[in-house]
């Protein structure tokens, strides 16, 4: 994006200050080991003047998602905004209330309900409404469910498989990626972490999960929970495989779940992912607006900040539309002239319109990103050119380009120069072949790094900051280690069997499993379930059904026995029948993961 809006437009600052009825007395929140999970001090240096270390449109967007505290959105709904990445949302009922999206954190979500019964009275919890699948807006349930608690928890259909299966199939390498999207570890400060464009950043503390009771499964649903109405659109494929939008009839309130909010969101995140379908999310806009637009006073999301007034509702919603609209289609026109996505994304520009709109910003997705998402959706990762069919592996590459160019100590002086003259995107793009080849070179290392720091605290995008300026700390050593994990014994318990033995079956290590046969037959007593595996040519398979052949081992147990098995590997007091060493062979075959690899190294 070339142009920008006008920095004297303060209608978002209104506009996300409006309602707001107070904030928590203690800044740090904490777990029950005491250990703070999220602060709303961290992000205090921002009520100032934009530095030379931030880009002035992100500092803008960040100084407006750092602000916190519970605020109404209109009679009856309320939202705590600032304690999590996400917004939690208070809808009043007659009895108590019903939570909406809470959080990521059971801490930060008690914080918010504490915080709402401060100002709103004692009411008591009397559902839960999931949005959609991603953990930040499910991980804090068991902070605001007693338990044991006998009460309705709404979410889409498909939502439990899609929220456990995408913290257990790539969940280790997305963990390690999302240290870097989100700067975890960085410091709050103007020239490190600033926000992530899509809130201030991802609280770390306990990931909780119920199961839901009640599944939406089509538009038009009607539920009345506590006395309110609710109407429901299914958007399936949008932001999230499992996602929804619903209308508070009563209150004349829509509610966008994360399918509009104030930026342009990712159709690839870069921590990873399904690529998301900006055909399918443009045409659930349009079909919002026209089931809900004109009959709402207010929208609000489980990010950012309310539109009021139907029609600036409407043309917020219009915009986000055609937002996703014009990526995709563009990007398909382009594509099918045999431009790639890597050209595209330097050739696309929004219309003027867009380009105007700060809600239109590129500050969680990019227009870069994305159009090269798109491209991958449509064309996969190869561009059609011979030469990129089979390419080295990038350390070989390395190491040949940095030959061919004469060595690094040719490398490095012109390296440093082109970083002088503001050319960083190639001194990025040279300087780490130099890495690549040599990761022992410190020199290449450090300006690699100074290369980073610049095109991190350029960038209008908080994630790009984000993974620009932690590449740059990993760089200079400062590598952390297990900071997330998101397969807490709540995403555990909710995994179905076959998802469990998926999870087994991507750690078998092929080649030291070819000459290997075998099968396990587990019968699961407290679901009634039968799964036979079977071990061949390094592939484990899982049947419901067998030819009626001994297998080696047969378990008779319940799920929690199976987690624990393979958690420790230990049978415990598993019943056994026949050959145990059937397990241990296939468990011996199993590679372990690694949370921390190298990114920005070989």
């Amino acid at each position: 994006m070339s142009a920008m809006p006008s920095m004297d437009d303060r209608t978002d600052f209104e506009n996300a200050d409006k309602g707001f009825v107070g904030s928590a007395s203690q800044a740090k929140i904490k777990d029950a080991s005491g250990k703070v999970v999220w602060d709303l001090d961290a992000y205090a240096f921002l009520d100032g003047p934009c530095p030379e270390t931030a880009n002035p449109s992100l500092w803008r967007q960040s100084q407006l998602t750092a602000k916190h505290g519970l605020y109404q959105v209109t009679d009856g709904i309320y939202q705590v905004r600032g304690f999590d990445l996400s917004n939690v949302s208070f809808v009043e009922g007659d009895a108590g209330v019903i939570v909406v999206d809470p959080l990521l954190s059971s801490e930060c979500a008690a914080a918010a309900l504490a915080l709402y019964r401060e100002h709103r009275g004692d009411r008591p919890v009397t559902a839960v409404i999931y949005s959609h699948s991603h953990a930040d807006h499910f991980g804090g349930v068991r902070g605001v469910v007693p338990d044991g608690a006998d009460i309705p928890v709404i979410a889409p259909a498909g939502f439990l498989e899609s929220a456990v299966a995408e913290n257990v199939y790539a969940g280790t390498a997305m963990n390690r990626r999302a240290v870097f999207m989100y700067g975890t570890v960085l410091p709050r400060h103007a020239a490190g972490q600033i926000g992530a464009g899509l809130g201030p950043n991802t609280s770390i503390g306990t990931i909780s999960l119920i199961e839901p009771t009640l599944l939406i499964t089509e538009t038009g649903q009607e539920e009345t929970v506590d006395g309110v109405r609710i109407v429901f659109q299914l958007t399936p494929g949008t932001e999230a495989p499992a996602e929804m939008n619903f209308y508070f009839p009563g209150r004349r309130a829509l509610c966008m779940a994360e399918n509009a909010t104030h930026n342009l969101h990712n159709v690839l995140t870069l921590r990873g992912a399904l690529v998301r379908d900006p055909r399918v999310w443009a045409r659930y806009l349009t079909e919002a607006i026209e089931l809900f637009a004109d009959q709402s006073d207010v929208l609000f999301a489980s990010h950012h900040w309310p539109t009021w007034g139907t029609r600036e509702l409407t043309r917020f919603l219009h915009e986000q539309r055609d937002l996703y609209a014009y990526l995709h289609d563009q990007t398909l026109r382009m594509l099918n002239q045999g431009y790639t996505g890597i050209e595209i994304a330097e050739m696309i520009r929004l219309p003027p319109a867009l380009e105007q709109a700060w809600h239109a910003r590129g500050y969680y997705g990019s227009v870069s990103h994305n159009v090269k998402a798109i491209y991958q959706r449509y064309m996969g990762w190869f561009d059609g050119n011979p030469a990129h069919l089979w390419e080295l592996p990038p350390e070989e590459s390395a190491r040949k380009h940095v030959e061919f160019m004469g060595g690094a100590e040719i490398v490095l002086p012109k390296a440093r120069a082109a970083f002088e003259a503001g050319e960083t995107r190639w001194a990025a793009q040279v300087l780490n072949y130099v890495v690549f080849a040599d990761p022992g070179n410190t020199e290449a290392r450090e300006l690699l790094a100074r290369v980073y720091d610049r095109l991190g605290q350029g960038s209008e995008n908080g994630t790009w900051r984000s993974y620009y300026l932690q590449g740059a700390a990993e760089l200079r050593g400062d590598k952390p280690a297990g900071v997330l994990d998101t397969t807490s014994q709540d995403v555990l318990m909710a995994l179905s069997i076959e998802q469990v033995f998926d999870s087994i079956a991507i750690r078998v290590d092929g080649p030291r499993a070819w000459e290997h046969r075998l099968t396990i037959d587990w019968n699961f007593t407290d679901l009634k379930e039968e799964v036979r595996l079977g071990l061949a040519n390094g592939v484990l398979t899982q049947t419901r059904a067998h030819d009626g052949t001994q297998a080696d081992l047969t378990l008779t147990l319940t799920k929690p026995q199976l987690l624990r098995l393979v958690a420790t590997q230990d049978l415990g007091d598993i019943q056994i029948d026949g050959d145990p060493r059937a397990l241990t062979t296939l468990m011996g075959l199993l590679d372990d993961v690694d949370p921390d690899f190298d990114i920005v190294t070989p």
